[in-house]
């Protein structure tokens, strides 16, 4: 009787090999961009709480607030960002509030880019925010 040998053959072996690398080219850039929209969040979220703010202050006075920097944002708003370490600046200009990010604190793909929300007054009083940025990657820019 003939005896063969279990085991896996080299083509068997260079099929799995294979999967693995596709995978891996899939997955990596995949994992890139959702940890860079992870980053982001910080951001974000700053700026809706200070969009929070603009809207009250808006229905108290009528007119959209202007602040030129993050000192005036705390005194005229209330809000403080100054703990938030990816903003490198942040500007609320006719209630339009723009945020850029500090340089080295996500990926070159964002840091030193702009990001804005902008107001739109509603008939029946409510405030809209789109997100826009001139030259930030489309894929990182929020949706509604």
């Amino acid at each position: 009787m003939l005896r063969r040998e279990k085991g896996f053959t080299l083509i068997e072996l260079l099929i799995v090999i294979a999967i693995i690398g596709i995978l891996a080219a899939i997955a990596i850039p995949m994992y890139k961009t959702q940890t860079i929209k992870a980053k982001l969040t910080e951001v974000t979220n700053g700026m809706s709480n200070v969009a929070s703010a603009v809207a009250a202050y808006m229905q108290e006075t009528g007119g959209w607030p202007t602040a030129d920097s993050q000192d005036l944002i705390q005194s005229s708003l209330g809000v403080s960002t100054k703990a938030l370490t990816r903003i490198g600046t942040l500007t609320v200009v006719k209630g339009v509030i723009t945020a850029t990010i500090s340089a080295g604190t996500i990926d070159a793909t964002v840091d030193g880019k702009t990001l804005a929300m902008v107001p739109t007054s509603n008939t029946d009083g409510s405030i809209t925010w789109n997100w826009s940025s001139a030259d930030m990657p489309p894929a990182y820019i929020p949706k509604r």
